[in-house]
Formats: C-alpha cells, structure tokens, sequence
C-alpha cells in the first residue's frame, strides 16, 4: 500500500478539516471571551488550507 501525492494530499485534508472545526467549536462552546475570536480564526485558517489542499489534487 504505497501513499502517492494524492493520497498524502487527501489525509492532509482530511485532518485539517477535523481540527478546524475542533477548532472552531473550542471557540464557540470553550471560550466565550476573546480568546474564542482567536479560536475561530485559526480553525476558519485551517479549513482555508484545506480547501487549497483538495484543489491540489491531482495538480501535482
């Protein structure tokens, strides 16, 4: 079972959609205050990198 690009590609995905919205949820549901402004940022962040990974592949 070798792991070409797209596959790596795929799991880099796959994994930064779950901690983005993990995320995103510890800033709604964790923190209320202003730290929580800066959860969600980062996991909105990470779910942008991960639309850019998906549109890779098959590019690569």
């Amino acid at each position: 079972m070798g792991m070409n690009k797209n596959t790596v590609l795929g799991w880099a995905t796959f994994i930064m959609i779950i901690m983005g919205l993990i995320l995103i949820g510890l800033g709604v549901y964790r923190y209320a205050d202003v730290a929580g402004w800066g959860f969600g940022a980062v996991g909105v962040g990470f779910l942008a990198n991960a639309w850019v990974f998906s549109s890779l592949k098959g590019r690569v």
